[in-house]
């Protein structure tokens, strides 16, 4: 069972939607302008998430979309920062950074970057995506080894996942009990498979009021961490933004939730049901 950090949980049920994708995801737009006008998102967009943890506020996370290029390439550049703070630090300190490195044409990751310290745990890892050769090369930076591993042009990693389908789902596509598999990598257990079930729709109350939204859950491995195979839930606004705005995930012990807490850069509007 991989190790399952709070921003880690958050993120798992952001990439989560990505699951829910129409059967044409191998077609490419024809060109760039196409992609641009049909994105769900664009450089400059924040999304910051609370975390509580029982009665404590465990913790705040961040993704960040930025731009730049990888080998002449250019991508998206999305950085996500997760720590406890205030009580929660007391019993167990976490500093996490997850980023990625995923093509503004194709949406393909090139690189992935997890760096993790929970209560002394700590790992350092890189993966770099080499399409012409169908190969991953996993770089663990703390214990000094690389690992390859045999990729397919459908793989994404943990983070990527979320933005790649925000861009390529419609929620008339999905159907209500229909249950979808997706590859992910991004540790060193290898390819990592999703299964997630699509819930309907669920009007939730925020702090920015009434917000419809798509509900999701996805099928993960009990035991140490979750509680049951259905411990987790997110959902997503139903608008052309697709962004998560509550995630619940019922632990072995105890449970967390994570509320959307602050936004800017959106690039559509974020639709508020008004009474």
């Amino acid at each position: 069972m991989k190790k399952i950090s709070i921003l880690l949980i958050l993120i798992l049920g952001i990439s989560i939607n990505a699951q829910m994708y129409r059967s044409n995801q191998g077609n490419k737009l024809e060109d760039v302008e196409k992609k641009e006008k049909k994105s769900a998102f664009k450089p400059g967009e924040w999304l910051k998430f609370r975390l509580h943890y029982g009665f404590l506020n465990a913790s705040y996370a961040t993704l960040q979309v930025k731009s730049t290029k990888i080998d002449g390439i250019p991508v998206y550049h999305v950085v996500g920062n997760g720590k406890t703070v205030g009580l929660a630090s007391l019993f167990f300190k976490v500093d996490d950074t997850y980023e990625s490195y995923f093509g503004k044409e194709d949406g393909r990751p090139y690189r992935f970057i997890r760096k993790i310290d929970e209560g002394g745990y700590t790992k350092d890892i890189e993966i770099n995506f080499d399409y012409n050769k169908d190969v991953a090369v996993l770089n663990d930076k703390k214990k000094d080894k690389k690992i390859n591993f045999t990729i397919q042009e459908s793989i994404q990693d943990l983070v990527s996942a979320f933005y790649f389908l925000r861009n390529n789902f419609e929620a008339e596509d999905l159907v209500e009990g229909k249950s979808i598999n997706l590859d992910l990598l991004y540790d060193d257990d290898g390819v990592f498979q999703f299964k997630l079930k699509y819930l309907g729709k669920e009007v939730l109350r925020t702090k920015y009021g009434k917000v419809e939204c798509l509900k999701f859950r996805p099928y993960v491995q009990s035991g140490r961490v979750f509680k049951e195979q259905e411990s987790l839930t997110l959902w997503v606004s139903n608008d052309d933004n697709k962004i998560p705005v509550r995630i619940k995930a019922d632990l072995a012990v105890g449970s967390i939730k994570a509320d959307l807490d602050g936004y800017n850069g959106l690039k559509h509007q974020f639709k508020i049901i008004m009474d």
